[in-house]
């Protein structure tokens, strides 16, 4: 049989990222959690957490933290069908935790997590991710649901098609008649400064081999920031591929304009969680469907993230 109130330390020290937060989450003394962690790792014959700052799992840490949360979730729903076993199942739910790229984070996803706290559901904690890798964090086990660019289900996982998000390559007028002012050419492509979200972030590369035949090598500041990229974008620190609906008012006011306005790229995004029955999995699931709906491009999946043109335009 398994501790659970061991699993707990275990789960709760991965998540808080010490034995210090740990202690604190737990209201007992770092030296209690250690000795927790430290009984569950001699009765397994393997380490569970490496220390370090912060602490992370292991491989067996993760499939018990999972398996811990799950158990968690569940005795929640359980305590909340039969409040006569007392569980105290509302303090002890833990944090559903999912995987979300960061620009549906700043744009259609917000609205999903805001319906899912209003209905007083467990908290949420979200990490981020590129969207062609969130589906990672499922496969080890590190999260219970994620937004994610892969469409083939995780093994255990189920996996629904959400829509598309639509991106645009934008720059500050004052960027482009700097750096293109004899046009958007290869040449200009590859001395203009580009801004990339992280190493992971492949949507400027993609955007210029698809627009002009070839790839290219510009000269890229990383910024990981939805938010900050428009604000570097505006500030003509360079171009980048932003979410159309984050610069729809820019792009209306003039603030920013197109690189090139009858091509954008569209990733197909997809949400995938775990095959258990939970309700709160259920919950934010129905959420994240009705935000997609109403905020995402419907309409079949298009083949890879690729460049499409609005309706009657030139070919560049």
């Amino acid at each position: 049989m398994l501790d659970y109130a061991l699993l707990h330390a275990l789960a709760t020290v991965v998540r808080e990222g010490s034995f210090e937060r740990a202690a604190k989450a737990l209201f007992v003394t770092p030296s209690a959690v250690s000795q927790r962690v430290k009984i569950l790792e001699e009765r397994l014959g393997t380490v569970l957490v490496v220390r370090g700052q912060p602490c992370t799992a292991t491989d067996a840490g993760l499939s018990l933290c999972r398996h811990a949360e799950m158990v968690g979730l569940l005795e929640s729903e359980l305590g909340r069908a039969l409040p006569g076993l007392g569980l105290g199942a509302q303090a002890m739910a833990p944090p559903v935790r999912i995987a979300v790229n960061a620009d549906s984070l700043a744009t259609w996803f917000m609205p999903a997590f805001a319906g899912y706290a209003a209905a007083g559901a467990a908290l949420l904690d979200i990490v981020l991710d590129d969207q062609a890798h969130t589906a990672d964090w499922l496969r080890k086990g590190q999260v219970l649901a994620a937004v994610t660019a892969t469409p083939e289900p995780v093994p255990g996982c189920k996996s629904r098609y959400l829509g598309r998000l639509r991106y645009a390559a934008t720059a500050s007028p004052a960027f482009m008649a700097r750096h293109f002012s004899v046009g958007v050419t290869a040449a200009s492509l590859a001395a203009a400064p580009a801004l990339i979200f992280n190493a992971k972030d492949r949507l400027q590369e993609q955007w210029i081999e698809q627009r002009m035949g070839q790839p290219l090598s510009p000269p890229m500041h990383r910024l990981p920031s939805s938010h900050g990229f428009v604000e570097a974008t505006l500030r003509g620190i360079g171009w980048g591929m932003n979410p159309v609906d984050l610069v729809a008012e820019h792009l209306r006011s003039g603030a920013l304009v197109e690189l090139a306005p009858a091509q954008y790229v569209e990733v197909a995004l997809y949400w995938q969680h775990t095959r258990l029955a939970m309700q709160q999995l259920a919950r934010l699931s129905e959420q994240v469907f009705e935000a997609a709906s109403t905020s995402l491009l419907q309409g079949p999946p298009l083949p890879e993230p690729c460049a499409v043109r609005r309706p009657g335009a030139k070919a560049p």
